[in-house]
């Protein structure tokens, strides 16, 4: 028997009836219960949120769902950790400890190594000025004991290597093999030693160079004495061009003058250890990270530099492949020298 529209409409209006009853008893019933939750003092609220006796809930969670959770964490970073501690060991494997992955142009040091010069001033990174009174032993005791600390190791370089026999003494005819290493010899610096205290107490002081290491670069030397750079220094071209053998004369290059005409005669003359080589010999590149390797050195004494007066010096390392800019201080090293 058919439904008349009447009766359905009636149902209709039954049903929404009945549901807007049951929207009006969960509101009721909702207000009841954040009333009572009102009536709660805050450390009773408190107490309930940490646990709810009604629902035995932790934390608004019950034991059940606590221990289904922390499962699912635990296995998610076990298993991310696993990943990554894989990808690190795949990583490593293609590192050598020895031998760096970018080299040369591909690495961020590139290829022009620049210079360094110990002693370094105190607590100031950004100063350059080696200031001190011959006279007077606490005013030089802090550029002997920096200059003291740098070479200990030259000194005992038994402290970097382990005494396997790789250590040699070289020279233009005689080149490590592979696996050895270039001996540096203190006593080639005569005056600048530690027991004469570098000449500080005499007012001609002697400052250390050191070309610093890039792996694997090989200086390009100015071993022809008939192609040598304008600008070079006509004492240290004269020097180049009395070396008869084509071996001796592969160094890089060093000179130390003063920056301006007026610094230039004030600072005197300047004598170079070890004397029979201005410069850094060939026979010490390319650095290969071999144990027991020590950067070459070079000692400056400037012999009477005019006390009381700053005088600026520049020092220079030559060679065909090291750029050299005075303003960027590429290929070169300034500090400053005042003697009271």
């Amino acid at each position: 028997m058919p439904i008349s529209k009447k009766k359905m409409s009636q149902a209709s209006q039954i049903s929404r009836s009945l549901s807007k009853q049951d929207e009006l008893l969960n509101v009721q019933t909702q207000y009841f219960l954040k009333l009572n939750e009102i009536k709660l003092t805050r450390k009773e609220r408190i107490k309930k949120v940490i646990y709810d006796p009604e629902t035995k809930q932790f934390f608004g969670r019950t034991g059940t769902s606590w221990a289904k959770i922390g499962l699912f964490y635990f296995i998610f970073y076990g298993m991310l950790a696993a990943l990554v501690a894989v990808c690190m060991w795949v990583f490593f494997q293609t590192l050598d400890p020895r031998i760096p992955k970018w080299q040369l142009d591909r690495s961020l040091i590139g290829t022009n190594p620049g210079l360094g010069f110990r002693p370094m001033p105190e607590n100031n990174e950004e100063s350059t000025l080696i200031w001190f009174q011959g006279s007077n032993k606490t005013s030089y005791t802090y550029w002997v004991d920096n200059i003291l600390s740098f070479l200990d190791k030259y000194y005992v370089p038994s402290k970097i290597a382990k005494g396997n026999g790789q250590i040699k003494t070289c020279s233009h005819h005689d080149y490590p093999n592979i696996g050895e290493v270039c001996e540096v010899e203190v006593r080639h610096w005569e005056d600048c030693n530690r027991d004469q205290f570098f000449n500080y107490h005499k007012n001609s002081p002697c400052i250390f160079l050191k070309l610093n290491k890039i792996y694997g670069w090989t200086p390009e030397y100015y071993d022809d004495p008939f192609d040598l750079p304008q600008e070079m220094p006509e004492s240290l071209k004269e020097r180049i061009r009395k070396i008869n053998n084509t071996r001796e004369r592969q160094n890089v290059w060093l000179s130390c003058e003063g920056e301006n005409p007026a610094d230039v005669e004030y600072l005197g003359p300047v004598t170079y250890y070890p004397k029979d080589v201005q410069g850094f010999p060939g026979y010490y590149f390319p650095y290969l990270n071999s144990e027991g390797y020590l950067s070459p050195l070079m000692a400056v004494k400037f012999e009477r530099p005019v006390s009381g007066i700053v005088i600026n010096v520049e020092c220079r390392a030559w060679a065909r492949n090291i750029i050299y800019n005075r303003v960027e201080r590429m290929g070169s090293v300034h500090f400053e020298l005042l003697i009271d």
